[in-house]
C-alpha cells in the first residue's frame, strides 16, 4: 500500500511555518478589506450593490475582482489589479523595445529584478488613476457622489487627496502582503493567493443568496454539476503535455563510453496557467475606468462614447463575452511566448549536447519547439476562452429572475483562478515535502 507524503505536512517545521505565515497574512488582508475609505457614504454604497442592468453588471464584476471590497468600499476596493495592469504594460513593452528584450535575455535574473522594480513604480500612478476612475464610475451610476467631498479644486481638494491616497495605500498594502507570502510563506504564490482569497470569500454569500430564493433553490444541483464538470475539465487540460523526444549524449565512464540516452521534453498545453484570465479581466476593466473621466464631458460625442464603453464592458450583451473570449485567447498565446522564450530551450539543450532527432542544435531547435508549443497552446487557449465566457453566454438565455442570481457561486473565470491556484499550491507543497525528505512510500 502506498502512503502519501502529505501525512507529514504538519511534521515539517519549515513547511508548517510557511503555511501559518501564509494563512495569517491572508487573514490580515481579509480584515483590511473591511476598513472603509474615509468620507464614504455607506447608504449610497448599499444602493450600488442593488443596481440592476448594465451598471449592476459592472459593479458585480469589480466586486468579484476585489473580493467583495467594492460592496464595502474599503481601502482595498481596487485589490491588487493596478499592480497586475502595470505588469501587463511592462510585459507588452518588452517585445516592442529591443533594449528591454536584450536586458531580459542577457541576464534573466537581473531582468526580473528590473521588472519587479519598475512594476512597483508604475503601480503607484496606475492605482491613483484607478481610484479616481472607480469613484467617477460610481458617481455616474448613482447621479451623486459616493464620497462626501470629492473634487480637485477649492475646499474639497484635501479630502479628495485623502480618499485617493488611502485607496492607493490599500492597493500597495495588498501587493506588500503578497510579496511577504511569496518570500516567507508559500513561494511564488503571494499575489495569486491574495486574488484567490478574494474570490473564495464570495462563495458563502452567493450560496446563501441562491438557497434563500424559493423560486430557484433547485439550481444548486445544476451548480454542483457545472462545478464538477468544469473542475475536471480544467485539471485535465492543465495536466496536458506533449513529449518531444530528445537524445542526450553518452557519458564516458573510465575507458568506456555509454550509449546515448533517449529522453523527452514535456511541453504543457496550458503553460500560462490562469494568468491570461487575470490579465484579460484587468484589461477589460481599464477602458471603463478611463471612460469614467469623460462621463460629464461638455463634448457630446465624447460623453456618448464614454457611456457606450461602460455599457459594453459591463458584462451584459453579446459584445462583452466575445471580447473576453478573444482577450483570453490572445493573452494565452502572448504570455506563453514570453515564458517559452525565457526558457531558451535551444541554447540550453545545445550546452548539454542534447539534440532533437532530425533538428539542428541551437536556433533551429528553439524555432521548432516554439512552433510545437504554439500548436499545442491553441486548444488550451480556446478552452480557457470558452470557460471564461461561458457564464456570460448562458446569462443571455436565462430568465430575467435568474440573471440577478449568481448561479455559478463564482464566475467560471474565477473558478479557473481558484482551481489553478489550488493546483499550483499543492504542487509547490508536494515539492517542498520531497525536498525535506518526505516522499510517497510503499508499505506492506
Amino acid at each position: 500500500m502506498k502512503r502519501s507524503a502529505w501525512r507529514h505536512l504538519w511534521k515539517s517545521h519549515d513547511i508548517r511555518r510557511k503555511l501559518i505565515i501564509s494563512l495569517a497574512l491572508l487573514a490580515i488582508y481579509r480584515l483590511a478589506s473591511n476598513v472603509p475609505v474615509p468620507g464614504i457614504d455607506r447608504t449610497l454604497v448599499a444602493q450600488l450593490t442593488q443596481t440592476g442592468g448594465a451598471a449592476g453588471g459592472l459593479i458585480n464584476l469589480l466586486d468579484m475582482l476585489s473580493g467583495g471590497a467594492v460592496s464595502n468600499f474599503s481601502v482595498l476596493a481596487m485589490g491588487v489589479y493596478p499592480y497586475i495592469t502595470a505588469q501587463i504594460i511592462l510585459q507588452l513593452l518588452i517585445p516592442i523595445i529591443p533594449a528591454l528584450e536584450r536586458r531580459m535575455q542577457d541576464d534573466p535574473r537581473e531582468g526580473r529584478r528590473w521588472m519587479e522594480k519598475w512594476t512597483i513604480i508604475l503601480t503607484v500612478p496606475m492605482a491613483a488613476l484607478s481610484a479616481v476612475g472607480q469613484i467617477n464610475i460610481f458617481n455616474a451610476i448613482l447621479g451623486q457622489s459616493v464620497v462626501a467631498q470629492f473634487g480637485f479644486s477649492g475646499d474639497v481638494l484635501i479630502p479628495t487627496l485623502a480618499t485617493v491616497i488611502s485607496m492607493m495605500a490599500g492597493t500597495m498594502f495588498g501587493v506588500w502582503l503578497g510579496e511577504l507570502i511569496s518570500e516567507f510563506g508559500i513561494r511564488q504564490q503571494g499575489l495569486s493567493l491574495i486574488i484567490f482569497a478574494g474570490i473564495v470569500s464570495q462563495i458563502p454569500q452567493n450560496l446563501y443568496r441562491l438557497l434563500s430564493d424559493p423560486n430557484y433553490w433547485w439550481l444548486i444541483f445544476i451548480v454542483v454539476a457545472l462545478l464538477v464538470v468544469t473542475i475536471f475539465a480544467v485539471v485535465y487540460v492543465q495536466q496536458g503535455r506533449r513529449h518531444v523526444p530528445v537524445m542526450f549524449p553518452g557519458r564516458r565512464v573510465g575507458s568506456r563510453m555509454s550509449m546515448p540516452v533517449k529522453s523527452s521534453l514535456p511541453l504543457m498545453v496550458n503553460m500560462a496557467g490562469m494568468i491570461p484570465i487575470i490579465f484579460a479581466q484587468s484589461i477589460m476593466t481599464f477602458p471603463t475606468i478611463l471612460a469614467s473621466f469623460f462621463n460629464n464631458s461638455n463634448v457630446e460625442w465624447l460623453a456618448n462614447a464614454a457611456a457606450w464603453i461602460q455599457s459594453v464592458l459591463s458584462g451584459e450583451g453579446v459584445i462583452y463575452p466575445i471580447l473576453f473570449f478573444i482577450m483570453v485567447v490572445l493573452f494565452t498565446f502572448f504570455y506563453t511566448d514570453i515564458l517559452f522564450a525565457q526558457q531558451n530551450y535551444g541554447e540550453n539543450l545545445k550546452k548539454q549536447g542534447a539534440q532533437i532527432p532530425g533538428v539542428a542544435r541551437g536556433g533551429p531547435t528553439q524555432r521548432y519547439l516554439t512552433k510545437v508549443q504554439r500548436r499545442i497552446t491553441l486548444p488550451g487557449a480556446l478552452f480557457l476562452g470558452l470557460v471564461a465566457a461561458m457564464p456570460y453566454v448562458l446569462g443571455l438565455f436565462l430568465p430575467a429572475g435568474l440573471q440577478q442570481t449568481n448561479i455559478f457561486l463564482v464566475s467560471s473565470s474565477g473558478l479557473l483562478i481558484v482551481v489553478g491556484v489550488v493546483r499550483d499550491t499543492f504542487q509547490i507543497i508536494e515539492t517542498d515535502l520531497k525536498m525535506h525528505g518526505y516522499d510517497d512510500r510503499l508499505i506492506s
